[in-house]
């Protein structure tokens, strides 16, 4: 401080001598301001610095592995990779190599950030997070040199909280670890992954300082080969949605330090949230304590927690409202849904609202009764009809359809497309170069009329139904799904059995209950 100081001292006395010999200053007031722009933005460009790329100290008692849940086989993956940086020793002496780099693959949200925070506090490391779009610049070699200096300041950062680890975190890896050449005309994207490769290649594990680098993307595709082989990032982690058992460990993890009411069943809350994320779960818990202070309850409820999961997947509630007649007609699609999905699928459906919500004026939520990972023929038909059935509704009540059922009929089109590629029409296993597309168009055309004939003659038996659940829904806008189906199930009504004929028509045979 003090140096600055003497030199700006001396630099103003020059130019006060200058000024009183009568000289011209601005030339030297032009070079000074000149030559200090230069120097301020060749010190940005020369290193990364602390402001570049996030060095934290990660604490054993803020992100734990028993603070993750749903993740029980990505946890078990990288535990066993890091039991090499806590006990090298033995992993030496039994001559095995440890791993230099582990890649975190699978979609948003689902815990990617935290394994690696939980990671660092576990091996007593110093924890240090950077991105990928920090390590590409339009400046050539910069990226490479950012490269070399998080590496190095990362164990120049452990020597000096004397940690015997340092764990590397990069997220959106893809954006320096793309493929070679994919980018023409810029090589600084190659040089920042040649870079890279061989900071990965010279990590030693008897220094003093033991490394992993630990990578997250959801565009594995993307990513070069080169990085992938063994002595780099030697295992990929696959960090995917949770299972209905992991939804319910991410349930109870982010609702324990909130008040619950004794009524809310978590067990059926992580059926009917088949597909959400540990992100969207985590957010759905806040939205129910938020809508918990909104109301001014002393604890979360299940209608609390039942908006809060509307609002996560469709959206916040909006306050327009269509006309009687254009309500009429939701209310009515909507029902067909719901009538189609209980009778197919009993006890699928959750919930029916006809609510306008981001933008959908309607919308009936599924609980399957279990996970499904593969999808048989009928399955997919099943669906087909399920979509189908809001237009029949509405050609059944009012004569004619609508544009509500636009996003239905572009869903139902694509799966009736993957039931004929995958080979489960009659035309079997067909290539979409060599087929006919006449063909193609005319089996898919088959598959659509079908599942909308079986859908029209299940609305059609249960008319009643549809007409009572459309004006309680025009009345209430909600209807629960115990509601549904005690109207559903009501005395005088008919039980149908289905059953699956060779030329896939629905035959019914009903017995009156």
């Amino acid at each position: 401080m003090k140096q600055k100081e003497l030199l700006v001292g001396t630099a103003l006395g020059l130019l006060g001598f200058l000024i009183t010999l009568k000289v011209n200053v601005w030339p030297v007031l032009l070079l000074c301001g000149l030559g200090y722009f230069l120097y301020a933005s060749g010190g940005q460009i020369r290193g990364i610095g602390k402001g570049r790329v996030g060095m934290v100290i990660a604490d054993s008692s803020t992100v734990r592995f028993e603070d993750i849940g749903g993740q029980d086989v990505a946890k078990r993956e990288l535990i066993e990779a890091l039991e090499f940086l806590r006990d090298y020793e033995r992993a030496n002496a039994l001559g095995i190599r440890p791993l230099k780099g582990v890649l975190l693959s699978g979609p948003p949200g689902t815990g990617k950030t935290l394994l690696a925070k939980a990671a660092a506090g576990y091996t007593d490391s110093v924890f240090i997070s950077a991105s990928g779009s920090e390590f590409i610049e339009v400046y050539a070699g910069l990226g490479a040199q950012r490269i070399r200096e998080l590496l190095s300041g990362a164990r120049k950062l452990a020597r000096e909280h004397r940690k015997q680890g340092a764990v590397i975190f990069i997220d959106e890896i893809e954006v320096l670890a793309g493929r070679r050449g994919a980018q023409v005309g810029h090589l600084e994207y190659d040089q920042t992954l040649n870079q890279l490769l061989v900071e990965m290649d010279g990590l030693r594990f008897d220094s003093d300082v033991r490394t992993l680098v630990i990578g997250a993307t959801n565009r594995p595709d993307l990513l070069d080969p080169a990085v992938l082989r063994p002595g780099r990032f030697d295992r990929t982690v696959n960090v995917g949605l949770p299972d209905r058992k992991g939804r319910l460990e991410i349930l109870k993890i982010h609702l324990r330090n909130k008040p619950l009411s004794d009524k809310v069943n978590l067990e059926d809350l992580s059926r009917e949230t088949f597909g959400l994320s540990g992100a969207h779960l985590e957010s759905l818990c806040n939205e129910a304590a938020i809508s918990t202070l909104r109301r001014g309850g002393e604890a979360i409820s299940s209608e609390d927690l039942a908006e809060a999961l509307n609002k996560v997947i469709l959206g916040e509630r909006l306050e327009r409202r269509p006309s009687d007649e254009e309500m009429r007609r939701v209310c009515a699609h909507e029902a067909g849904h719901a009538i189609v999905a209980e009778i197919v699928r009993p006890g699928s459906v959750a919930h029916i609202t006809v609510s306008p919500r981001g933008n959908a004026l309607g919308f009936v939520r599924h609980s399957p009764a279990e996970d499904r990972y593969l999808y048989p023929k009928e399955v997919l038909e099943e669906e087909i009809q399920i979509l189908l059935a809001g237009a029949a509704a509405e050609q059944l009540m009012f004569g004619s359809k609508s544009t509500g059922a636009a996003n239905d009929f572009r869903r139902a089109l694509d799966i009736a497309k993957r039931i004929v590629m995958y080979g489960m029409s009659p035309l079997g296993v067909v290539d979409k170069e060599t087929a006919s597309p006449d063909l193609l168009a005319r089996v898919t055309n088959e598959i659509i009329q079908n599942a909308e004939r079986s859908a029209v003659m299940i609305l059609s038996r249960h008319r009643a139904v549809l007409e009572g659940l459309c004006e309680e829904l025009f009345e209430k806008e909600t209807v629960s799904s115990a509601e549904f189906r005690a109207r559903l199930r009501a005395p005088g009504k008919v039980e149908w059995k289905w059953r699956k004929v060779p030329c896939r028509i629905y035959k019914r045979h009903f017995r009156p209950r």
